[in-house]
Protein backbone atom coordinates (compact mmCIF):
# COMPACT_ATOMS: atom_id res chain seq x y z
CA UNK A 1 0.00 0.00 0.00
CA UNK A 2 3.18 2.29 -0.13
CA UNK A 3 2.67 2.79 -3.48
CA UNK A 4 -1.26 4.57 -2.43
CA UNK A 5 -0.14 6.61 0.78
CA UNK A 6 3.83 7.08 0.56
CA UNK A 7 3.06 10.78 0.14
CA UNK A 8 1.75 10.46 3.66
CA UNK A 9 3.92 8.76 5.34
CA UNK A 10 6.97 10.22 4.21
CA UNK A 11 5.65 13.84 4.47
CA UNK A 12 4.50 13.25 8.06
CA UNK A 13 8.42 11.61 9.40
CA UNK A 14 9.81 14.34 7.25
CA UNK A 15 8.12 17.09 9.42
CA UNK A 16 8.82 15.50 12.50
CA UNK A 17 12.86 15.56 11.54
CA UNK A 18 12.74 11.49 11.35
CA UNK A 19 15.75 9.87 9.11
CA UNK A 20 14.16 7.80 6.45
CA UNK A 21 14.99 4.17 5.83
CA UNK A 22 13.26 2.96 2.90
CA UNK A 23 13.95 -0.59 1.54
CA UNK A 24 15.11 -0.78 -1.76
CA UNK A 25 13.03 -1.97 -4.78
CA UNK A 26 11.20 -5.24 -4.71
CA UNK A 27 14.22 -7.83 -6.34
CA UNK A 28 15.17 -10.83 -6.43
CA UNK A 29 17.24 -10.63 -3.02
CA UNK A 30 14.29 -9.14 -1.22
CA UNK A 31 11.49 -11.83 -2.57
CA UNK A 32 14.12 -14.86 -1.55
CA UNK A 33 14.38 -12.84 1.87
CA UNK A 34 10.52 -12.77 1.96
CA UNK A 35 10.22 -16.67 0.98
CA UNK A 36 13.09 -17.59 3.67
CA UNK A 37 11.28 -15.63 6.47
CA UNK A 38 7.30 -16.52 5.72
CA UNK A 39 5.19 -19.13 6.35
CA UNK A 40 4.90 -20.99 2.72
CA UNK A 41 1.43 -20.84 2.55
CA UNK A 42 1.18 -16.82 2.69
CA UNK A 43 0.61 -14.97 -0.97
CA UNK A 44 3.44 -13.50 -2.70
CA UNK A 45 2.98 -10.25 -1.90
CA UNK A 46 3.08 -10.76 2.14
CA UNK A 47 6.18 -12.83 0.87
CA UNK A 48 7.85 -9.71 -0.51
CA UNK A 49 6.77 -7.61 2.26
CA UNK A 50 8.66 -9.66 4.54
CA UNK A 51 11.38 -9.65 2.47
CA UNK A 52 11.37 -5.69 2.84
CA UNK A 53 11.57 -5.80 6.53
CA UNK A 54 14.06 -8.02 6.54
CA UNK A 55 16.23 -5.91 4.53
CA UNK A 56 16.47 -2.82 6.43
CA UNK A 57 15.17 -4.64 10.12
CA UNK A 58 19.03 -3.79 11.43
CA UNK A 59 19.08 -0.25 9.64
CA UNK A 60 16.59 1.42 11.58
CA UNK A 61 14.63 1.96 15.26
CA UNK A 62 11.49 1.85 14.47
CA UNK A 63 9.80 -0.05 11.69
CA UNK A 64 5.75 1.08 10.66
CA UNK A 65 3.92 -2.15 10.00
CA UNK A 66 0.39 -0.73 8.58
CA UNK A 67 -1.96 -2.55 10.10
CA UNK A 68 -4.49 -1.56 7.89
CA UNK A 69 -8.28 -2.05 8.89
CA UNK A 70 -9.93 -0.61 6.41
CA UNK A 71 -10.18 2.42 4.11
CA UNK A 72 -13.75 3.46 4.49
CA UNK A 73 -16.66 2.57 5.82
CA UNK A 74 -18.58 -0.91 5.49
CA UNK A 75 -15.97 -2.33 4.05
CA UNK A 76 -12.40 -4.44 5.34
CA UNK A 77 -9.04 -4.64 3.57
CA UNK A 78 -7.03 -7.99 2.76
CA UNK A 79 -7.31 -9.51 6.57
CA UNK A 80 -3.66 -10.97 5.98
CA UNK A 81 -3.07 -6.81 7.13
CA UNK A 82 -5.13 -7.05 10.21
CA UNK A 83 -2.37 -9.33 11.37
CA UNK A 84 0.68 -8.29 9.80
CA UNK A 85 2.40 -6.45 12.88
CA UNK A 86 2.07 -10.48 14.73
CA UNK A 87 3.66 -12.50 11.59
CA UNK A 88 6.60 -10.04 11.26
CA UNK A 89 7.30 -10.26 14.67
CA UNK A 90 6.69 -13.89 14.28
CA UNK A 91 9.21 -14.95 11.52
CA UNK A 92 11.89 -12.10 11.90
CA UNK A 93 14.40 -11.98 14.38
CA UNK A 94 15.96 -9.06 15.71
CA UNK A 95 13.55 -6.82 14.28
CA UNK A 96 13.64 -3.10 16.25
CA UNK A 97 10.41 -1.67 17.81
CA UNK A 98 7.04 -2.11 15.28
CA UNK A 99 4.10 -0.50 15.25
CA UNK A 100 0.86 -2.44 16.22
CA UNK A 101 -2.00 -0.07 16.27
CA UNK A 102 -4.75 -0.50 13.57
CA UNK A 103 -5.52 2.08 11.37
CA UNK A 104 -8.64 2.96 10.31
CA UNK A 105 -8.84 5.67 7.09
CA UNK A 106 -12.88 5.73 7.58
CA UNK A 107 -12.52 8.04 10.60
CA UNK A 108 -10.86 11.29 11.19
CA UNK A 109 -10.92 10.23 14.97
CA UNK A 110 -9.49 6.96 14.77
CA UNK A 111 -6.50 7.84 12.46
CA UNK A 112 -5.74 11.62 14.34
CA UNK A 113 -4.98 8.57 16.86
CA UNK A 114 -3.07 6.43 14.96
CA UNK A 115 -0.77 9.81 13.88
CA UNK A 116 -0.72 10.86 17.54
CA UNK A 117 0.76 6.88 18.54
CA UNK A 118 3.20 7.21 15.43
CA UNK A 119 4.18 10.33 16.14
CA UNK A 120 4.94 10.19 20.15
CA UNK A 121 7.94 7.45 18.86
CA UNK A 122 9.62 10.09 17.47
CA UNK A 123 8.79 13.90 19.40
CA UNK A 124 6.85 14.58 22.51
CA UNK A 125 5.45 17.76 20.92
CA UNK A 126 1.97 17.43 20.48
CA UNK A 127 1.57 20.45 18.30
CA UNK A 128 4.52 19.61 16.40
CA UNK A 129 2.52 16.29 15.22
CA UNK A 130 -0.66 17.92 14.62
CA UNK A 131 1.60 20.50 12.14
CA UNK A 132 2.93 17.62 10.61
CA UNK A 133 -0.10 15.67 10.31
CA UNK A 134 -1.83 18.40 8.31
CA UNK A 135 0.90 18.74 5.99
CA UNK A 136 0.99 14.99 5.54
CA UNK A 137 -3.00 15.43 4.30
CA UNK A 138 -2.14 17.96 1.96
CA UNK A 139 0.26 16.04 0.54
CA UNK A 140 -1.86 13.07 0.08
CA UNK A 141 -4.83 15.22 -1.01
CA UNK A 142 -2.64 16.13 -4.36
CA UNK A 143 -0.86 12.94 -4.93
CA UNK A 144 -2.42 11.06 -7.95
CA UNK A 145 -1.79 7.36 -8.62
CA UNK A 146 -3.32 5.47 -11.56
CA UNK A 147 -1.98 4.73 -15.23
CA UNK A 148 -3.66 5.69 -18.39
CA UNK A 149 -1.38 5.63 -21.64
CA UNK A 150 -3.61 8.63 -23.76
CA UNK A 151 -1.28 7.91 -26.56
CA UNK A 152 -1.95 4.91 -27.59
CA UNK A 153 -5.59 4.28 -29.77
CA UNK A 154 -6.16 0.79 -27.69
CA UNK A 155 -5.54 0.04 -23.61
CA UNK A 156 -6.14 -2.73 -22.14
CA UNK A 157 -7.22 -2.42 -18.36
CA UNK A 158 -5.17 -3.32 -16.17
CA UNK A 159 -6.97 -4.64 -12.69
CA UNK A 160 -6.12 -6.18 -9.34
CA UNK A 161 -4.66 -4.87 -5.49
CA UNK A 162 -2.37 -1.85 -5.94
CA UNK A 163 0.66 -3.49 -4.72
CA UNK A 164 -0.25 -6.38 -7.59
CA UNK A 165 -0.53 -3.77 -10.33
CA UNK A 166 2.44 -0.99 -9.10
CA UNK A 167 4.77 -3.12 -8.43
CA UNK A 168 6.60 -3.74 -11.36
CA UNK A 169 8.67 -6.93 -9.96
CA UNK A 170 5.95 -8.68 -9.00
CA UNK A 171 4.41 -8.27 -12.33
CA UNK A 172 7.18 -8.52 -14.54
CA UNK A 173 7.02 -5.81 -16.28
CA UNK A 174 3.42 -6.35 -17.20
CA UNK A 175 2.81 -2.73 -18.12
CA UNK A 176 5.72 -2.34 -20.16
CA UNK A 177 5.68 -5.31 -21.95
CA UNK A 178 1.53 -4.07 -23.26
CA UNK A 179 3.65 -0.86 -24.44
CA UNK A 180 5.62 -2.54 -26.17
CA UNK A 181 3.38 -4.65 -28.01
CA UNK A 182 1.82 -1.53 -29.32
CA UNK A 183 -0.84 -1.71 -26.29
CA UNK A 184 -1.95 1.17 -23.62
CA UNK A 185 -2.68 0.69 -19.69
CA UNK A 186 -5.72 2.02 -17.79
CA UNK A 187 -6.05 1.30 -14.21
CA UNK A 188 -8.76 1.84 -11.69
CA UNK A 189 -6.98 4.99 -10.33
CA UNK A 190 -7.92 7.24 -13.31
CA UNK A 191 -11.33 6.31 -13.56
CA UNK A 192 -14.15 8.41 -11.02
CA UNK A 193 -15.29 5.99 -7.76
CA UNK A 194 -18.51 7.19 -8.20
CA UNK A 195 -20.10 5.17 -11.14
CA UNK A 196 -18.65 1.78 -9.60
CA UNK A 197 -21.72 2.06 -6.93
CA UNK A 198 -24.21 1.10 -9.80
CA UNK A 199 -22.36 -2.01 -10.57
CA UNK A 200 -22.95 -3.55 -7.17
CA UNK A 201 -26.97 -3.34 -7.97
CA UNK A 202 -27.04 -6.95 -9.53
CA UNK A 203 -24.95 -8.78 -6.67
CA UNK A 204 -26.52 -10.29 -3.96
CA UNK A 205 -25.02 -7.94 -1.74
CA UNK A 206 -22.78 -5.04 -1.55
CA UNK A 207 -18.61 -6.92 -1.53
CA UNK A 208 -17.69 -6.93 1.84
CA UNK A 209 -13.81 -6.25 1.01
CA UNK A 210 -12.70 -2.88 -0.44
CA UNK A 211 -10.23 -4.61 -3.05
CA UNK A 212 -13.25 -6.47 -4.36
CA UNK A 213 -15.67 -3.42 -4.85
CA UNK A 214 -13.08 -1.64 -6.67
CA UNK A 215 -11.76 -4.21 -8.69
CA UNK A 216 -15.81 -5.77 -9.42
CA UNK A 217 -16.38 -2.10 -10.21
CA UNK A 218 -13.57 -0.87 -12.28
CA UNK A 219 -14.39 -4.35 -14.16
CA UNK A 220 -18.26 -3.64 -14.76
CA UNK A 221 -17.46 0.03 -15.82
CA UNK A 222 -14.96 -0.97 -18.55
CA UNK A 223 -17.34 -4.15 -19.88
CA UNK A 224 -20.52 -1.68 -20.23
CA UNK A 225 -18.25 1.42 -21.37
CA UNK A 226 -15.75 -0.31 -23.65
CA UNK A 227 -13.06 1.97 -21.99
CA UNK A 228 -10.73 -0.53 -22.62
CA UNK A 229 -10.15 -3.39 -25.75
CA UNK A 230 -9.56 -6.00 -22.84
CA UNK A 231 -9.21 -6.67 -19.40
CA UNK A 232 -5.77 -8.45 -17.46
CA UNK A 233 -6.43 -9.18 -13.86
CA UNK A 234 -2.84 -9.56 -12.14
CA UNK A 235 -3.17 -11.86 -8.90
CA UNK A 236 -1.40 -13.38 -6.54
CA UNK A 237 -1.89 -17.37 -6.19
CA UNK A 238 -3.68 -18.43 -3.36
CA UNK A 239 -5.41 -15.09 -2.93
CA UNK A 240 -8.91 -15.51 -1.10
CA UNK A 241 -10.05 -12.26 -2.10
CA UNK A 242 -9.23 -12.47 -5.58
CA UNK A 243 -10.72 -16.18 -5.63
CA UNK A 244 -14.06 -14.46 -4.97
CA UNK A 245 -13.49 -11.22 -7.29
CA UNK A 246 -12.14 -13.03 -10.20
CA UNK A 247 -15.48 -15.03 -10.55
CA UNK A 248 -17.74 -12.40 -9.77
CA UNK A 249 -16.22 -10.50 -12.69
CA UNK A 250 -15.83 -13.58 -15.24
CA UNK A 251 -19.94 -14.40 -14.57
CA UNK A 252 -20.83 -10.66 -15.78
CA UNK A 253 -18.28 -9.68 -18.37
CA UNK A 254 -19.04 -13.10 -20.53
CA UNK A 255 -17.45 -13.60 -23.61
CA UNK A 256 -15.71 -10.09 -23.34
CA UNK A 257 -11.67 -10.55 -23.70
CA UNK A 258 -10.66 -11.36 -20.02
CA UNK A 259 -6.99 -12.99 -18.84
CA UNK A 260 -6.49 -14.04 -15.53
CA UNK A 261 -2.51 -13.73 -14.15
CA UNK A 262 -2.10 -15.52 -11.39
CA UNK A 263 1.37 -15.09 -10.00
CA UNK A 264 3.84 -16.75 -6.94
CA UNK A 265 7.59 -17.03 -6.37
CA UNK A 266 7.89 -20.12 -8.82
CA UNK A 267 6.10 -18.37 -11.65
CA UNK A 268 7.92 -18.28 -14.96
CA UNK A 269 8.48 -14.75 -17.03
CA UNK A 270 8.84 -16.81 -20.41
CA UNK A 271 5.34 -18.08 -19.31
CA UNK A 272 3.50 -14.29 -18.61
CA UNK A 273 5.32 -13.38 -21.82
CA UNK A 274 3.61 -16.36 -23.48
CA UNK A 275 0.18 -15.85 -21.58
CA UNK A 276 0.13 -12.11 -22.89
CA UNK A 277 1.35 -12.46 -26.22
CA UNK A 278 -1.29 -15.00 -26.97
CA UNK A 279 -4.39 -12.66 -24.71
CA UNK A 280 -3.25 -10.03 -27.26
CA UNK A 281 -2.76 -12.29 -30.43
CA UNK A 282 -6.31 -13.22 -30.06
CA UNK A 283 -7.71 -9.63 -29.88
CA UNK A 284 -6.22 -9.62 -33.46
CA UNK A 285 -7.74 -12.03 -34.63
CA UNK A 286 -11.20 -10.50 -33.19
CA UNK A 287 -10.36 -7.45 -34.89
CA UNK A 288 -10.18 -5.53 -31.87
CA UNK A 289 -7.02 -3.66 -32.34
CA UNK A 290 -5.66 -1.47 -34.77
CA UNK A 291 -3.49 -1.84 -37.51
CA UNK A 292 -0.75 0.19 -35.58
CA UNK A 293 -1.30 -2.23 -32.54
CA UNK A 294 -0.68 -4.97 -35.37
CA UNK A 295 2.29 -3.72 -36.49
CA UNK A 296 3.74 -2.66 -33.21
CA UNK A 297 3.05 -6.28 -32.24
CA UNK A 298 4.84 -8.17 -35.08
CA UNK A 299 7.81 -6.00 -34.33
CA UNK A 300 7.31 -7.07 -31.24
CA UNK A 301 7.74 -11.18 -31.58
CA UNK A 302 10.00 -10.51 -34.05
CA UNK A 303 12.66 -8.83 -31.61
CA UNK A 304 11.64 -10.76 -28.76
Amino acid sequence: MYFRYHPFILTFLDELDAEIVLSEKTNKEILNLGVKCCIDEACLPIKIYHGHVASIADKCDLMIIPRIIKEKGGEFICPKFCGLPEMIANSISNIPVITYNPIYMDSKKKLEKWVLGLGKNITNSNNKIRQAYKKAVRAQEAYSLGIEDEQYDNKIALVGHPYCIHDSFFNMNIIKKLNNMGVGVITEEVLSKEPFKDQWEPLFKKPFWDFTKNSYGFCMNIYKNYNANGIIYVSSFGCGIDSVSIELIKNRVKDFPFLVLKIDEHTGEAGMDTRIEAFISMLIERNDLTEDNISSFRKHLYTH
